[in-house]
């Protein structure tokens, strides 16, 4: 297990990124959070199998169709287990 913090920069917001991430995160099996921040990029918290995670990024920097994903950070975080599933923060 891995637990990773990504932040999507780029036309993210308004184009259905969170609701993307959230089937993305289903189709992946990771856990997690996704949210909108107030400076118009999405964070997302997460965590699951390895390869799995690696998946899941490949998805994130695709993003829906009308996303334009400039960049993304990514920092390795501690496996809590607190997550029991992916949702939406708002």
């Amino acid at each position: 297990m891995v637990a990773r913090r990504f932040i999507i920069s780029g036309m993210v917001q308004g184009v259905g990124y969170r609701f993307f991430a959230m089937r993305a995160a289903a189709r992946h099996q990771v856990l997690g959070t996704v949210r909108n921040l107030p400076d118009g990029r999405v964070e997302v918290l997460v965590e699951g199998d390895r390869e799995a995670m690696d998946e899941f990024k490949n998805d994130l920097a695709t993003g829906p169709m009308m996303a334009e994903i400039t960049d993304i950070e990514e920092t390795d975080l501690t496996v809590t287990g607190r997550y029991r599933d992916f949702r939406i923060d708002h």
